[in-house]
C-alpha cells in the first residue's frame, strides 16, 4: 500500500481552517487596482488639475454659480472616469480568475479539483504530466516523476525524483533533496503524490515573487506612441495656453480673462481619452472574449488577431467531437462493421482484447476509452483482462510510432505483450513480408478513405526475466485493425468557410492517418492543398520546408516537435501565424506562434502558460468568434481614437481662432468640461459597443505594418476636425456682426456640439456612406447623443445654467440654423470616406 492510500487528505473543515489561519496560496498582485488607487490616479491627471483651477478662480473672483458648476464638473468627470476604470479592472478581474490553475488533491477522501489559491499545507497533491507544481510539496508516491526546475535552478535537463522514505509533512526548501518539489516548476514525465509544505508567499517561489513586484513591467509599443502623443499635444496645449493668456492680459488688460481662456485651451487641447482607449478597449474587449469561451492570457493577442493569416489547428478534439468509438474491424482480408446491439464474430474477440491491454487499465485518451467501451459492448465477462497484472510498459517515440504493455496473467506462465499504434509501425515491428504488408496498409487506407483512424494491434509473448529496453526486441503477430470513428464538428464547415472569407488559410496538423487527415480536411472544407508528412519534413531542410509549407493544407503523421520547424517555416514566409496545442511539448510552438491557442480543457498546464488565448471549450469555432471580434475590438480602437483627435481639432481651434482674429473669447473652461462629458461616454460605451462591420470576416487580414493609428488615419482625422473648425469659425464670425456676444456664443457653441455628435456618427462605419451612419444600432451610442442635445437644450434655455456658460437665449430657429451647420460641417466628409475605405479595399 503506497503513502497516498494510508493518508486520506485533509477534510474540507481542515483545509478552510488552515486557509484562515495561514492564508491563501497566492503572490501579492501588484497589477491589481483597488477603487482608491484607480481614484488617486485620476486626481492626478492634467484635466482634472486644471478644472479643479478654474474653479477656484472663479470662487476667487466672486463667480459663485460658475465656480460651484466646475466643481460639479469636476466630481463628475472623476466619477465617470472611476466608472470607466473601474468596469474595465472588473474584467480584468474576471479574467484573472478564470486563468487561475487548478489543483488535483485529495479532499474527504476524493479527488477533486480546486482552485490553486486555496491549497493549504497538508493538503495531498496529485501530479501528472504536464502540471505546473502550484505550492513546494514533498513527493510520497510516484512512478518515474521527473520535474523542470529550470525556473529556480536555471539547469534546463529535467530532475528525477524520488519517494520520501517515510511520510513526511514538512520539507526543508533550502536543501535540495530529491524528493521535494517546487511550486512553479513543471512535471515533465511520470506522476506521483505529494504532501504540500509551503504555500503562497512562504514557498520558494515566493521569496522571489517579492523581488518582482519591485519591477515595473514594459510598456506595449502602442502605449508608448500614445504617451508620446499625449505628452506632445499637453506641451503644445501648455505653451499656447500661457501665450494666450500674456497676449489677453497685455493686449486688452483683461488678465483674468486671459487666465480662464489660457485653462481652456489647454484642456481643449489634451487628448486624454486615448489613455481611457487604450485601458477600456482591450480590458472589455477580453472579457467579451472570455464569455465567447476564450480566456485572453494576453491583451496584446487581441490586436494580433486581427492580422492572422495562417492558422495551424490540431484535428482531433478541435475540427472533431473527440469522442471515438470502434467503427470497423479487420483481420486477414475479413472486415466488420461493430455495430452497438449487434453480436460481434468470435474471431474479432481477440483483436479487440489485445486494443484494451495495449491501453491504459484507466483510460485518458479518448481511443482508449472507445476500446474499453467496445470491450464493454462486445466481449463477454470471462474474457476480460481483470485477472491480468501490468508489469512493464514501452511509450511511443518519434522513431516508432507504438507503444506496448506486458501483462502477467495469474493461471499462465510466461507474459503477453500488447502493442497498438500507426499501421505502418506495427507491420514494422511484426516484421511482414511486402506481400502481406501491402494488403494491410491498402486496408488501412480504405478505412481511412471514410474517415476513420486507424490503429494497428500485435500481439507476442515474452518467458525470460530481464525486460528488453527495446520493444522491437519481440517477435510480435500482427493481430488486425481497428477503424475509430471520430466525426467532424457539425458547425465546423461554415466556421472554415468563413476563415477562408476572411483570407486566413487553414492547415491541419495531425499524427494520424495522412489519408484519414485527408478525408477529414475534404469533409471540412479546407482548401486543396498537398499533403506533408512527418516523414518528408524530417528529410527537407528548413528553406525547402518553408517552399514546401506554402501549398500545404495537410501535416499528417506530425511530431510535437515538428509543430515548431512549421510554425517558423510560415513565419519565415512573412505569415503571421495562430497555433493550436495542448500538450507539453507543443509549448515551444505555442510559444514561437504569434498567436498560441491552448486548449482549456484537455490541454496541460505548460501548454495554457506557453499560449496566447485559451479556449474554454476546444471549439474551433471560437477561434473563429475570437478573430472575428479581435478585428472588432481593433477597428472600434481606431473609430474611437479618430473621433477623439477630430473632435479636438475644432475645440483646441475655436479656443485659439479668437485670440488670432480678434474676437470675443468663445470658449471658457464650463464649455470644455462639458465637451468632455460627451468625449469621455462616446469613446468608453458608445465606441466600444459599436457592433462589427457586415463584411469584417470578408476582409484580407490587416497589414501588421501598419501602425493603429497611421499618418493617413491622422491626416483623415485632421481633415475631418478641420472641416468642423471651419464651419463652426465661420458661423461664429457671422453671429458675432448679427447678434450680441453672448447669444453668438451660444449659436456657435450648439453647431460644435451638434458637430461633435455628428462626428460619432461619421466615425460609425467608413463603408456605406451617410445611410450606414444610421443604420446600425448601438443603444449606447443613442444613449449618449440624446442626454447630450437635452443638456444642450436645457443649457440654451434656463437662466441660471445661460448665465453660468455666458450665453443669450436664441430663438427657435437660430436653433435650428446652428443645429444644420453642425450636421453640414461633417456631411460633406462621408462621401469622401467612403470613396477613401473602397478604393482602398481595390488595392
Amino acid at each position: 500500500m503506497n503513502h497516498a492510500e494510508k493518508i486520506p487528505g485533509l477534510t474540507a473543515a481542515e483545509a478552510a481552517s488552515r486557509l484562515k489561519n495561514e492564508g491563501g496560496n497566492a503572490l501579492p498582485d501588484q497589477q491589481h487596482r483597488n477603487f482608491l488607487m484607480i481614484m488617486l490616479d485620476a486626481l492626478r491627471e492634467p484635466m482634472f488639475i486644471l478644472l479643479l483651477c478654474a474653479a477656484l478662480l472663479y470662487l476667487i473672483i466672486g463667480e459663485l454659480h460658475e465656480g460651484i458648476f466646475l466643481l460639479a464638473m469636476v466630481l463628475l468627470t472623476v466619477g465617470l472616469t472611476l466608472y470607466q476604470e473601474d468596469k474595465a479592472e472588473r474584467a480584468l478581474d474576471a479574467l484573472r480568475d478564470l486563468s487561475v490553475p487548478r489543483a488535483l488533491v485529495i479532499r474527504d477522501g476524493l479527488p477533486q479539483y480546486i482552485d490553486s489559491r486555496t491549497l493549504v499545507r497538508g493538503d495531498l497533491l496529485l501530479l501528472s504530466e504536464g502540471d505546473r507544481i502550484s505550492a513546494d510539496c514533498i513527493l510520497i508516491s510516484g512512478n518515474g516523476l521527473q520535474v523542470d526546475e529550470s525556473l529556480l535552478t536555471g539547469e534546463a535537463v529535467p530532475v528525477y525524483k524520488t519517494v520520501c522514505d517515510q511520510h513526511a509533512t514538512t520539507g526543508d526548501p533550502d536543501e535540495l533533496s530529491s524528493a521535494n518539489l517546487y511550486a512553479g516548476t513543471l512535471v515533465v514525465q511520470g506522476d506521483g503524490t505529494a504532501a504540500v509544505t509551503k504555500t503562497g508567499t512562504h514557498s520558494e517561489m515566493g521569496r522571489i515573487g517579492a523581488a518582482l513586484n519591485d519591477i515595473t513591467p514594459e510598456s506595449s509599443v502602442l502605449r508608448k506612441q500614445m504617451s508620446l502623443l499625449i505628452k506632445m499635444f499637453a506641451v503644445l496645449g501648455i505653451s499656447l495656453s500661457v501665450l494666450l493668456t500674456l497676449v489677453e492680459g497685455w493686449v486688452h488688460g483683461d488678465w483674468l480673462q486671459g487666465l480662464l481662456a489660457g485653462i481652456a485651451l489647454a484642456m481643449s487641447m489634451m487628448p486624454e481619452e486615448f489613455a481611457v482607449i487604450l485601458a477600456v478597449f482591450p480590458a472589455l474587449g477580453a472579457w467579451r472574449l472570455a464569455r465567447a469561451k476564450v480566456l485572453t492570457r494576453r491583451l496584446s493577442a487581441i490586436e494580433t488577431l486581427g492580422t492572422t493569416s495562417v492558422l495551424c489547428t490540431d484535428k482531433t478534439g478541435t475540427l472533431t467531437e473527440n469522442m471515438m468509438s470502434v467503427a470497423r474491424l479487420y483481420i486477414d482480408d475479413e472486415e466488420i462493421d461493430a455495430v452497438t446491439g449487434t453480436q460481434l464474430p468470435h474471431m474479432f474477440h481477440h483483436l479487440l482484447e489485445i486494443s484494451i491491454l495495449a491501453s491504459r487499465v484507466v483510460p485518458l485518451d479518448p481511443m482508449e476509452k472507445a476500446f474499453h467501451l467496445a470491450g464493454e459492448e462486445f466481449l463477454p465477462r470471462t474474457e476480460a483482462q481483470d485477472e491480468q497484472q501490468l508489469i512493464q510498459e514501452y511509450g511511443l517515440t518519434p522513431e516508432l510510432r507504438a507503444m506496448s504493455q506486458g501483462w502477467k496473467s495469474g493461471d499462465q506462465d510466461g507474459y503477453l505483450i500488447a502493442a497498438k499504434g500507426a499501421p505502418e509501425a506495427i507491420a514494422d515491428l511484426c516484421n511482414l513480408d511486402t506481400l502481406r504488408r501491402s494488403r494491410i496498409l491498402a486496408a488501412a487506407d480504405r478505412m481511412a478513405t471514410d474517415g476513420l483512424r486507424v490503429l494497428g494491434v500485435a500481439r507476442a509473448t515474452f518467458d525470460g526475466e530481464i525486460w528488453p529496453q527495446d520493444q522491437r526486441a519481440f517477435q510480435f503477430s500482427f493481430a488486425g485493425l481497428i477503424g475509430l470513428m471520430d466525426p467532424l464538428r457539425r458547425d465546423i464547415p461554415e466556421a472554415i468557410r468563413q476563415c477562408r472569407s476572411a483570407g486566413i488559410r487553414i492547415i491541419m496538423i495531425t499524427g494520424d492517418y495522412p489519408v484519414t487527415a485527408m478525408t477529414i480536411a475534404r469533409q471540412a472544407g479546407l482548401a486543396e492543398g498537398i499533403v506533408l508528412t512527418g516523414e518528408t519534413m524530417a528529410l527537407l531542410d528548413d528553406a525547402q520546408l518553408s517552399e514546401r509549407i506554402k501549398a500545404t493544407t495537410v501535416c499528417a503523421r506530425i511530431t510535437p516537435q515538428q509543430k515548431l520547424r512549421i510554425v517558423q517555416a510560415l513565419k519565415a514566409d512573412g505569415e503571421i501565424v495562430a497555433m493550436t496545442g495542448d500538450g507539453v511539448n507543443d509549448a515551444p510552438a505555442l510559444k514561437a506562434a504569434h498567436v498560441g491557442i491552448a486548449m482549456g480543457k484537455r490541454g496541460t498546464e505548460v501548454a495554457r502558460e506557453a499560449s496566447s488565448l485559451v479556449l474554454l471549450d476546444d471549439r474551433f469555432t471560437s477561434i473563429v468568434q475570437a478573430i472575428r471580434m479581435g478585428r472588432t475590438i481593433y477597428a472600434n480602437m481606431r473609430r474611437a481614437m479618430t473621433y477623439v483627435l477630430s473632435i479636438h481639432v475644432p475645440i483646441a481651434g475655436m479656443a485659439l481662432a479668437p485670440l488670432l482674429l480678434d474676437w470675443p473669447i468663445m470658449l471658457y473652461p464650463m464649455h470644455i468640461v462639458f465637451f468632455e462629458l460627451i468625449v469621455d461616454p462616446t469613446c468608453a460605451l458608445a465606441f466600444e459597443n459599436e457592433a462589427p462591420e457586415d463584411g469584417i470576416m470578408n476582409e484580407p487580414p490587416r497589414d501588421p505594418t501598419v501602425p493603429l493609428f497611421n499618418a493617413s488615419s491622422l491626416l483623415m482625422a485632421l481633415l475631418e476636425g478641420t472641416g468642423v473648425l471651419i464651419a463652426v469659425a465661420l458661423a461664429y464670425h457671422w453671429a458675432i456682426g448679427n447678434m450680441p456676444e453672448q447669444a453668438a456664443r451660444a449659436f456657435a457653441f450648439t453647431a460644435l456640439i451638434i458637430a461633435n455628435l455628428m462626428l460619432i456618427f461619421s466615425n460609425r462605419s467608413w463603408k456605406g456612406g451617410v445611410i450606414a451612419m444610421f443604420r446600425k444600432p448601438n443603444p449606447a451610442m443613442w444613449g449618449v447623443v440624446i442626454v447630450a442635445v437635452c443638456l444642450l437644450l436645457v443649457i440654451l434655455q434656463h437662466p441660471l445654467l445661460q448665465k453660468i456658460f455666458n450665453f443669450a437665449p436664441l430663438s427657435a430657429s437660430e436653433i435650428l440654423i446652428a443645429m444644420a451647420i453642425g450636421v453640414a460641417s461633417v456631411l460633406w466628409y462621408a462621401p469622401l470616406a467612403w470613396y477613401r475605405t473602397h478604393a482602398a479595399s481595390k488595392r
